[in-house]
């Protein structure tokens, strides 16, 4: 009797899950499953060893050995030959839904990033850094890119991601708006390491602004951020 497959823990699904050549349609089409893509955004965008990646998807590191090695081949054959990517299925589970099985109650703060600090304009960060706080304690913590998203786009990345709580520098009062209406807790204002403003909140230490507005100090523009929309209202920032 074949050995069971055991079931790969991924920490979320693709926010993005279907890639092609560009103005090309009805090419012949390549399925990504879900613990592939895991493996790839392990070890080839964090950088994990296969070691590292093996312990976070609670799996072999000689099965992430192959995973990784069939992950590749189909990124290399839809880039070769023009097959459009569809990233779907696979035998995984949810890290959030393993949680909720246990039980836990899993808060997940995300921290705009750059080199270590809490980027300073929410509208613009490439990246989040991600915190997964269970008793008052971080458990698991990683950094995600945002692919291009800016502005309200982040708002729907972030709840996409599941999370609960964002700690930022600047921000324009449309993306304000846009948190809000999504349930996530935002604390502005924030500058600073971004593992210790975490520790901060959890503390109940964190110096924030509950009135922060974005300006052009913080894009490091000379323009009015109006002409650039700085929020989803296209408003003009306060101070201006």
């Amino acid at each position: 009797m074949a050995r069971p497959k055991r079931c790969r823990r991924v920490c979320f699904e693709p926010v993005f899950n279907q890639y092609g050549p560009y103005g090309m349609k009805d090419n012949e089409e390549l399925i990504l499953n879900v613990d592939e893509f895991e493996v790839i955004r392990l070890i080839d965008f964090e950088k994990k060893t296969h070691e590292q990646c093996a312990k976070q998807m609670d799996i072999s590191r000689t099965t992430v050995t192959e995973i990784y090695e069939q992950a590749r081949y189909k990124i290399a054959d839809s880039l070769v030959n023009g097959k459009c990517l569809h990233i779907t299925g696979g035998h995984y589970r949810l890290y959030e839904d393993l949680m909720k099985r246990k039980g836990e109650q899993i808060m997940r703060i995300a921290v705009t990033y750059e080199d270590g600090k809490v980027f300073q304009h929410f509208g613009h960060t490439q990246q989040f850094k991600i915190y997964d706080v269970d008793n008052q304690k971080v458990v698991k913590s990683e950094v995600v890119d945002t692919m291009g998203s800016g502005h309200g786009a982040l708002a729907g990345f972030l709840t996409n991601l599941n999370v609960d709580v964002l700690i930022c520098g600047g921000i324009g009062q449309g993306a304000k708006n846009a948190l809000a209406s999504m349930n996530i807790k935002l604390y502005g204002g924030v500058s600073g390491e971004a593992d210790d403003v975490v520790e901060a909140l959890l503390n109940d230490q964190l110096e924030y602004n509950e009135n922060v507005q974005c300006s052009h100090h913080e894009h490091g523009h000379d323009h009015s951020c109006g002409e650039h929309h700085c929020g989803e209202d296209k408003h003009h920032c306060s101070g201006h």
